[in-house]
């Protein structure tokens, strides 16, 4: 009888092994889910336009044009009131920026960004694209060939 009370009295132990193995998987997923910056965020001052979206944006070289400063990589380089003058073809303080990023290389995000060429162009959508064109041929003139223009994405239409 005091065999069979004390068998019944044992509390089972918890396997660590498959706890182990699900706590595991599960860092694993958290950070390869956290680790990239593929998305870009828009300030609160910036209402992008939509539209569809079939490409997800990488790490590039980030511009931000709201309605009333320019910003390059966060560094505020011009107003965008004097880009309205017809006589401004090339805005030379965005240019400027543009390669002293190219030429300070930092860490490995920069090194990607600065290497690829690319530029992401995130406009207030009351900007007329005639001031993002402007923006656009500085971009090229800096050697930045590969533009891209960002938007909010919307269901596709099909």
């Amino acid at each position: 009888m005091k065999r069979m009370a004390r068998r019944s009295r044992k509390i089972p132990g918890m396997n660590l092994t498959s706890l182990m193995d699900v706590f595991t998987i599960l860092v694993f997923f958290l950070l390869t889910n956290s680790a990239g910056d593929e998305a870009l965020e828009a300030p609160k001052q910036i209402t992008l336009p939509d539209s569809v979206v079939e490409t997800k944006p990488r790490v590039t070289v980030v511009i931000m044009v709201t309605e009333t400063d320019i910003l390059v990589q966060g560094k505020v380089v011009a107003d965008t009131r004097d880009l309205f003058d017809k006589k401004v073809k090339v805005v030379v303080p965005i240019a400027n920026r543009l390669i002293e990023i190219k030429n300070s290389v930092i860490g490995t995000n920069t090194k990607a960004a600065a290497a690829s060429k690319e530029v992401n162009i995130l406009a207030h959508k009351t900007i007329p694209f005639k001031i993002l064109k402007k923006i656009m041929g500085t971009c090229s003139g800096a050697g930045y060939s590969k533009i891209s223009l960002a938007v909010i994405q919307k269901a596709s239409q099909s």
